[in-house]
């Protein structure tokens, strides 16, 4: 079932094959570069272009959003973050924005549910303030779930139609990591203490607070687990349902994304229920410390590039990835042919060596 969204087709296929049969050729033993060619041949294969082109437009867009769970007790920040983190990602001081700077990316913030007033810049797809307390309410009504898909399906065609050539999701929100391991450990059929991690750095007591609010809000997520959208309604979020939005509708206009953290992966699982098919135009960048992140990845039986102990969000650990990203499409763009370069092959050798 796609809900309104548009039927995911895969990265062409002969592109991808056109792309291996390239690095045979290349000046360099075959498959000396590792997971760069298969990485080079997915993004040939996204483009539908062989050799692929060095991105002009990687963009970042920061799902900003609070969580009423977030009030009783499972962060050590308070909700009042998010809204001075947006105005500081506004102001080029957050870790998003110096890594955006080296990996060659522009950032942009979205204010879909955060808990106060932030720059109009930012608040044009606003769909309420905070999401509600998943351990005691649902999230959202039906009329905002529907609302916040709309959002993200509309930020996804507002970057792509301004010549977006990769987009990665981040997010920012105190509490979040909540309801992305209620939405992981209920799709993955995980127990509460086997999902949840420390998050933002909580104590044991923190800890145990979290543990219990999972709980809580994965019993009430159970009856729904099964429909993608009452799933988001009862016990994710808005800004969830925003990135599940953004990610399907990406994979739908045929653009490449990188996957964050366990936020924006807990969205993608979601996501793929939505619009199947759509995780084969995504790249998980990194794994993270929290437990939930691998449980994800594993489910959608993706890989991630980096595993540095980050657990940051806002896109930071997709940005680090990014360079190796841009090194992939490099050399099989970029490096010559042995035909080109009047080089002997391994077969030419051979054929030297018998005479």
């Amino acid at each position: 079932m796609t809900h309104g969204f548009g039927p995911v087709a895969a990265p062409d296929a002969q592109v991808r094959a056109a792309a291996e049969q390239r690095q045979t050729q290349l000046t360099k033993p075959a498959g000396s570069l590792g997971r760069l060619e298969e990485l080079g041949n997915w993004v040939a294969a996204c483009q539908g272009v062989c050799p692929p082109k060095q991105f002009e437009r990687a963009r970042v867009v920061v799902f900003a959003g609070d969580h009423g769970v977030a009030k009783h007790g499972v962060s050590a920040y308070p909700s009042e973050v998010t809204a001075q983190m947006v105005a500081n990602f506004l102001a080029g001081g957050a870790a998003v924005n110096a890594l955006a700077a080296v990996a060659g990316a522009t950032v942009r913030v979205a204010d879909i549910s955060v808990d106060g007033d932030t720059d109009p810049t930012v608040s044009q797809h606003k769909v309420r303030r905070s999401s509600g307390s998943i351990d005691r309410e649902d999230a959202l009504t039906g009329e905002e779930v529907a609302a916040a898909l709309a959002a993200g399906r509309a930020i996804a065609d507002e970057e792509v139609d301004a010549g977006a050539d990769l987009l990665v999701a981040g997010d920012m929100g105190i509490g979040n990591t909540t309801p992305a391991t209620v939405l992981v450990a209920t799709l993955t059929n995980t127990e509460p203490v086997a999902a949840v991690g420390r998050g933002t750095g909580v104590d044991d007591a923190g800890w145990i607070r979290k543990v219990a609010a999972i709980r809580d809000g994965m019993r009430r997520a159970r009856p729904v687990a099964a429909d993608p959208v009452e799933l988001l309604r009862v016990a994710a979020g808005a800004d969830f349902a925003a990135m599940v939005g953004f990610l399907a509708q990406a994979a739908t206009r045929r653009t490449p994304v990188l996957l964050d953290g366990v936020v924006v992966t807990a969205a993608a699982l979601v996501a793929e229920d939505l619009a199947a098919g759509a995780k084969a135009w995504w790249l998980p960048a990194h794994r993270s410390t929290e437990p939930a992140h691998d449980l994800a990845l594993k489910h959608l039986r993706l890989q991630p590039l980096l595993d540095l102990n980050m657990r940051l969000g806002e896109g930071s650990g997709a940005l680090t990835a990014l360079p190796l990203l841009r090194a992939a499409v490099a050399t099989l763009s970029e490096m010559s042919t042995f035909a080109d370069a009047g080089v002997s092959t391994s077969d030419e050798v051979s054929v030297d060596l018998v005479k």
